[in-house]
């Protein structure tokens, strides 16, 4: 029986992630080689990450999202990749569906939909949307738009039934820290206009969308009943939306450009 497992390259952009990146390659022992894309990091990450024998790490100064996954993808030999931050955490359930996969010519993509942990303990849901992680290497490309990445994918694209656990363990202040760069670009891209879905046009309301936000969590997603964790996630993303409107709020820099905010999409 065919293990298409094999096929397959796991990806991961990291700096200063020593905190998630081992318990995210423990789980990546099935893969003949994983690559590893580091933003020079100046903790452990690296030491961590080569203590693995499948893993090959690579060294690249952080410039955007879309150039490191870009990069990262021609580092890959396998036929497809999958596109993993550092503190994705693959469970054996994920595994098992992988190695069973049978893609036909014409699927070149799958999404999978995660469960959001704080602290280890995953929640009900989350604002994290589902998205292609999975890839024919050969079908897909990477641009900016706003603060993260997008992937640009030739072919039909299916879903993938395990989910991927998303489980930060770094502090807040690092949350804080990232935040920050992430939502200068974000509010560029609203500035700009093009394209905005719903949520997009309630963050350019500015101070409506942080109390939006903590509504749609507790209430329409359930989160309240999660009590600490869910209120811990919910504080956070209403520091974000904080964060957003307060850039919005700020006259636009000329010398705005893609902040250096690092590697992980979280």
């Amino acid at each position: 029986m065919r293990d298409f497992s094999a096929e397959v390259t796991p990806l991961l952009l990291t700096r200063d992630e020593d905190v998630n990146i081992g318990r995210t390659l423990a789980q990546l022992t099935w893969a003949k080689e994983v690559v590893v894309v580091d933003s020079m990091s100046t903790d452990g990450t690296v030491s961590i990450a080569k203590s693995f024998p499948n893993v090959r790490v690579v060294e690249r100064p952080f410039d955007d999202l879309a150039s490191q996954w870009t990069f990262g993808a021609a580092q890959v030999t396998t036929p497809w990749l999958l596109t993993l931050d550092a503190d994705y955490f693959v469970p054996a359930s994920f595994e098992h569906e992988l190695r069973a996969l049978d893609p036909p010519p014409s699927v070149t993509h799958y999404s999978a939909g995660f469960t959001y942990a704080m602290h280890g303990r995953p929640l009900r849901a989350s604002l994290y949307p589902a998205r292609p992680v999975l890839f024919r290497r050969d079908r897909v490309s990477f641009f900016m738009d706003g603060h993260t990445h997008r992937a640009r994918i030739e072919g039909e694209g299916r879903m993938l039934h395990e989910k991927i656990l998303h489980d930060d363990r770094k502090p807040f202040s690092r949350f804080v820290q990232r935040q920050r760069g992430y939502m200068r670009n974000e509010a560029a891209k609203i500035r700009a206009g093009k394209q905005l879905n719903l949520a997009g046009r309630i963050r350019k309301l500015r101070v409506v969308a942080p109390f939006a936000v903590v509504i749609h969590a507790l209430f329409a997603k359930g989160l309240i009943l999660d009590g600490i964790p869910g209120l811990i996630y919910t504080w956070e993303r209403f520091v974000a939306e904080v964060i957003l409107s307060i850039e919005l709020m700020t006259p636009a820099r000329s010398s705005d450009r893609p902040s250096p905010a690092g590697p992980s999409s979280s």
